[in-house]
């Protein structure tokens, strides 16, 4: 399996590659598009009315999509508050989400340290419930590797 690489076009919010049409096999794209509107709709309600933290959110405000999705785009460097900061050497955290297994890790790319800071676990954890949220996390076979059923099936 590969992951997957989400870059922007310039001055959208749409991911390059993207295309309005849908196929078939983009049936679980479809899906979490219905999960993200009532989402985000209900965030920017909470946000306003109810003073939820906008570093809690599962979205995003700003690019209108789930934070896992946008979390590494330049406008999430925040060094005041040490979201995807490293004080240390005063530079912004690299950050990759695994939508396979759910993984979010971040990395200064000088020292290659990851900072322990709350805004660091807050990162991952808004991540993580984002792509629960979305439905992105892999469903996983009994068999994980090819190799693995090919061999289930030459013994059946």
């Amino acid at each position: 399996m590969t992951a997957t690489i989400r870059t922007f076009r310039p001055g959208t919010t749409q991911a390059a590659g993207a295309t309005r049409g849908m196929r078939r096999h983009d049936e679980p794209v479809r899906l979490a598009g219905r999960r993200l509107a009532p989402t985000l709709a209900a965030e920017d309600r909470a946000e306003h009315e109810r003073g939820l933290s906008p570093h809690e959110r599962i979205t995003c405000r700003l690019h209108r999509r789930w934070a896992h999705e946008c979390i590494a785009s330049p406008q999430h460097v925040i060094p005041v508050t040490g979201h995807r900061w490293c004080d240390d050497c005063a530079t912004a955290v690299t950050v990759a989400v695994d939508e396979l297994d759910g993984r979010v890790a971040l990395a200064c790319p000088r020292c290659h340290r990851t900072p322990s800071t709350r805004a660091t676990e807050q990162i991952v954890r808004t991540c993580q419930a984002s792509l629960g949220a979305a439905g992105r996390l892999a469903r996983r076979p009994a068999a994980t590797q090819p190799h693995e059923r090919f061999a289930r099936s030459r013994t059946a």
